[in-house]
């Protein structure tokens, strides 16, 4: 079948990045796909390559009125985050849903969450009565961690690929000298408490080389040099989204923002902290704690989220090992619950099936 998914960047790295992965899982699964996003810049560095069955299209008014004339119609539609796609792209795909051409599906993704709405609302329809699609039918599909929801994004092959994984030759090919000591990720967004971890890892007893990913992490870490006390600071490139996965199944504790980067932090299976995107009425702390309860978070590990995330103040929980080890529990029995089901991709293909 042929699918359209339309994307308006937010946050590009999390936005782009869940579309992206979407798109490749559904070309792996023979689908032709054309993913329409009107910011595509940083596929550039996410996914240099590009890949086979996946047709990107940066998303303008004369390029969705060029192919809605020229292209056949999608059989799904797909608005990722609640984005409206192009008019004259629903007008081509519902002449055909109305003809009763081929299968069809109109699906409204929507952003992941472990709060109790998920589960009411996934699958619910959404009628539409204006504009070109009037008189059509929208479903909603909400990704989350339970079997009532729409899942996570998982490839079939993810967890043999991690098994495969040499830590040491990947490092290598990086070109960081990892001399054995602790390794952490940093993927955030301007988090307060990071001086306080800056200044925790200084100052402990054990060494730690700090990997800072290109961006906003980078330019919110505090001025200083590249070794800091115990505290070594490797800043990397931009990376593709295959070798971003990679630098999480390296690392001893993850640091990760947004949507796409907590699901790949739960396939690593390290430790790892998430900073959820802010959202001005504080809606993002009922989110995280939704999840945190589901993800059975130990009290220092529940703690340390809220102080990274601006949810009251105070000292940062000790990094030492004992912590690390419950923390490392709590996510290897996250991701076993999330391996017993089926993947997200698994689920939309379904769902789309008994509804055309």
């Amino acid at each position: 079948m042929r699918w359209d998914i339309f994307c308006k960047v937010i946050d590009n790295h999390g936005d782009v990045g869940v579309c992206w992965r979407l798109a490749c899982g559904l070309a792996t699964q023979g689908e032709t796909v054309r993913l329409w996003i009107d910011d595509p810049s940083a596929l550039a560095w996410m996914a240099p390559r590009g890949f086979e069955g996946v047709t990107v299209i940066a998303w303008t008014q004369e390029a969705a009125d060029r192919h809605a004339d020229t292209q056949p119609a999608p059989d799904v539609l797909i608005e990722a985050f609640g984005c409206e796609p192009a008019p004259s792209v629903i007008a081509r795909y519902a002449a055909g849903a109305r003809r009763g051409a081929t299968k069809r599906g109109w699906i409204n993704l929507e952003y992941l969450s472990a709060e109790p709405y998920v589960e009411r609302l996934h699958g619910l329809p959404s009628p539409v009565f204006r504009g070109p699609g009037d008189g059509l039918t929208k479903h909603f599909f909400y990704p989350g961690f339970t079997a009532a929801t729409g899942g996570v994004l998982r490839e079939p092959d993810l967890l043999a690929c991690r098994e495969r994984f040499d830590r040491g030759a990947w490092l290598a090919q990086q070109g960081i000298a990892w001399q054995g000591e602790r390794l952490a990720s940093l993927f955030c967004y301007e988090p307060a408490a990071l001086s306080d971890l800056i200044a925790q890892l200084e100052q402990s007893a054990s060494p730690t080389r700090l990997l800072v990913t290109a961006g906003r992490a980078a330019a919110a870490l505090p001025p200083g040099p590249a070794r800091r006390g115990a505290l070594s600071i490797s800043w990397l490139p931009h990376l593709p989204q295959t070798d971003y996965d990679r630098l999480l199944w390296a690392c001893d504790l993850n640091f990760v923002r947004g949507e796409d980067s907590l699901v790949r932090a739960l396939w690593a299976g390290a430790p790892f902290v998430w900073q959820i995107y802010p959202q001005d009425d504080d809606a993002h702390h009922m989110k995280l704690d939704a999840f945190l309860a589901w993800a059975q978070a130990p009290r220092s590990l529940h703690d340390f989220h809220h102080l990274w995330n601006g949810m009251g103040a105070g000292t940062l929980p000790f990094l030492d090992d004992a912590t690390l080890a419950s923390w490392r529990a709590a996510a290897l029995a996250a991701r076993a619950r999330l391996l017993a089901q089926d993947d997200l991709l698994t689920r939309l293909r379904r769902f789309v099936a008994q509804k055309s």
